[in-house]
């Protein structure tokens, strides 16, 4: 009867043994596949490094990049459905330089709003979405060096009898939530009356269709559609002035942060982001803008 007894608690423990060691590997789950527009929640542990770091990257085999969809020329997707343009077209020389081929990335669509709450959960390595570096944005991540140089203005109808900023009162102004221009004007003119969307292109389709005076969004945007629509004016005055756009990182992942400022500066030196320039923004802009009024050659601000 002791022996039964014995044997009976032997087998048992095995089997919590081996129900404890399966739970604990329950939790884990294969990688994603090599795609577009996939978010994968990596967030940190406490102790743990920041998410993405170069090990983290290279162990994966790709490079994890939010970028904008509906922004062209920064990020669109063209007419084969692949995604391109001046940030999106950068993230694939990361990747390439980084990881030895160019197809070894997943991008992430965000939205001006999300790009901040991505980093910080860990779905994306990088946000090269366009994104100006500010006081308040760099309290939540980390900043590279520049690539883009940027001023906010407002574009308004001909008809909305807007001449200058002093104008916009009680005024209805479009904005995208998250950009620079929705916070300057939420804090700075409680007597506009905002228009909101999510979107860049939601904005600008309000915009065309009346349903406010005005759109305040970084200017390269502003004068890139003003050339294609007639009837619209950029105004000469600025929200804020001059500022710089940088890719950024999740808050203390100095070491991509590092890798990105090594990799603009040797891009410098062979006048890559004026390749993209010239190939996404020269037609846009016009002839008469000095590409080195838009652009930060090497990372290099003055």
């Amino acid at each position: 009867m002791k022996r039964t007894f014995h044997s009976f608690v032997t087998v048992l423990a095995a089997i919590l043994l081996v129900t404890t060691l399966l739970a604990g590997c329950g939790g884990q789950s294969d990688k994603p596949s090599n795609g577009q527009d996939t978010a994968t929640d990596k967030s940190n542990t406490a102790g743990s490094k920041a998410s993405g770091s170069l090990q983290q990257i290279k162990d994966r085999g790709k490079l994890i990049v939010g970028i904008f969809t509906d922004k062209p020329p920064f990020g669109f997707v063209d007419e084969k459905g692949s995604y391109v343009g001046f940030d999106t077209d950068l993230a694939k020389r990361f990747a390439k330089d980084l990881l030895g081929e160019e197809s070894k990335i997943e991008f992430v669509t965000v939205e001006p709003a999300s790009r901040v709450p991505y980093l910080q959960s860990g779905k994306v390595d990088l946000i090269l979405a366009n994104m100006t570096v500010t006081e308040e944005r760099k309290q939540a991540v980390d900043f590279t060096n520049p690539n883009l140089k940027v001023a906010t203005q407002l574009i308004v109808s001909d008809k909305s009898g807007i001449q200058s900023l002093a104008d916009i009162k009680g005024k209805k102004i479009i904005v995208t939530k998250g950009t620079t221009a929705d916070i300057y004007l939420t804090k700075n003119n409680p007597d506009v009356e905002l228009i909101k969307f999510d979107k860049n292109t939601e904005s600008l389709q309000a915009l065309k269709d009346g349903r406010g005076d005005g759109y305040a969004q970084d200017n390269i945007i502003l004068y890139a559609w003003a050339r294609k629509n007639t009837g619209y004016t950029v105004l000469t005055d600025k929200l804020e002035k001059e500022a710089p756009i940088a890719p950024a990182v999740q808050k203390g992942n100095d070491e991509l942060r590092e890798w990105v400022n090594q990799e603009l500066a040797k891009l410098g030196e062979e006048k890559y982001l004026l390749k993209l320039y010239n190939q996404y923004l020269r037609s846009e802009l016009g002839p008469d803008v000095d590409p080195n009024d838009v652009i930060v050659e090497g990372g290099k601000w003055q």
